[in-house]
């Protein structure tokens, strides 16, 4: 079965999600508020939507790939209407970097109305996504979670089942956690080479060939070297963002996260001087002005 598949949210990730949809023989009905972004699907052979309202009652799933979990309820409950128009056997899958609490919520919310909801959150870049180099951690019901494998398979090279609603958005609250203190300590690294008279190109090189690797050197550490802060890979508010929810996922568990504090405040600093829309790899700014490079 070819399951119909509506598509909100193509930006940096959805985009590149829809299309390998497209490319795998899926129709997709795609909605966005920016209407040059559903042009652009729209001519990789999927239709517009009508308005978000009229999308469930054609569809078997809806995959969101949106900024936060207050705009996917948003979306799903004013946009989509999905607790008016959805219909048992619906199922929803949501790509954003959630809030593990309001996504296991919504998941409730919608599985009272026959809709079951996976939160698939996804380990990569927008470049990665670009090229499948990247994989699902998902969280909801395991018969459902297989159900949509063959739509996991189209979008990413491996997907994993985490366990229930939620599960998915906390592992990927983790994975970033990581990642992003990598991104720290790399910029940490090449500001103190620079001070010490290396060339931060040649030190990156020796970097990625020693046993300090990884992904983040190849993700970001050019983009710190060359100041390639524009266009963005990922923005740096959206990142923001997701180390504010880990931080509130830790004081909820009781969990220190003292590494994590500083990169926020080190984040914050940044947000403050407008750099909100500029790569995640803007971070080697802090270190740069702190250490008057």
């Amino acid at each position: 079965m070819k399951y119909r598949i509506g598509f909100v949210g193509v930006g940096l990730m959805g985009s590149s999600l829809a299309k390998h949809l497209l490319s795998a023989g899926f129709p997709v009905v795609v909605h966005d508020i920016d209407p040059l972004k559903v042009e652009a699907i729209v001519k990789q052979g999927g239709k517009k939507a009508g308005s978000p309202d009229q999308i469930a009652p054609q569809v078997d799933v809806i995959m969101l790939s949106l900024p936060s979990s207050p705009i996917v309820n948003e979306v799903v409950t004013n946009s989509l209407k999905l607790f008016q128009t959805g219909r048992k056997g619906l199922i929803v899958i949501d790509a954003t970097t959630a809030d593990p609490a309001l996504s296991t919520e919504l998941a409730a919310q919608l599985r009272q109305k026959g809709i079951e909801m996976l939160d698939a959150t996804i380990s990569g870049t927008s470049d990665m996504c670009a090229i499948k180099d990247t994989i699902f951690m998902v969280g909801g019901k395991e018969e459902i979670f297989k159900q949509c494998e063959p739509l996991f398979a189209a979008m990413s090279r491996e997907w994993i089942f985490m366990g229930e609603n939620g599960k998915g958005a906390v592992i990927k609250l983790v994975v970033n956690l990581v990642l992003s203190l990598n991104r720290m300590a790399l910029a940490e690294g090449l500001t103190l080479a620079k001070k010490a008279g290396l060339d931060q190109l040649q030190t990156l090189e020796v970097l990625k060939k020693s046993a300090a690797f990884s992904k983040i050197m190849d993700q970001k550490g050019y983009r710190m070297v060359k100041k390639q802060f524009l266009p963005p890979a990922g923005h740096l508010a959206i990142h923001y963002k997701d180390v504010r929810l880990m931080l509130a996922l830790g004081a909820k568990l009781d969990c220190p996260l003292p590494l994590l504090s500083l990169d926020a405040q080190a984040l914050a600093s940044e947000i403050c001087k407008g750099r909100g829309e500029w790569d995640s790899s803007d971070i080697i700014s802090f270190y740069n002005e702190l250490a008057n490079i």
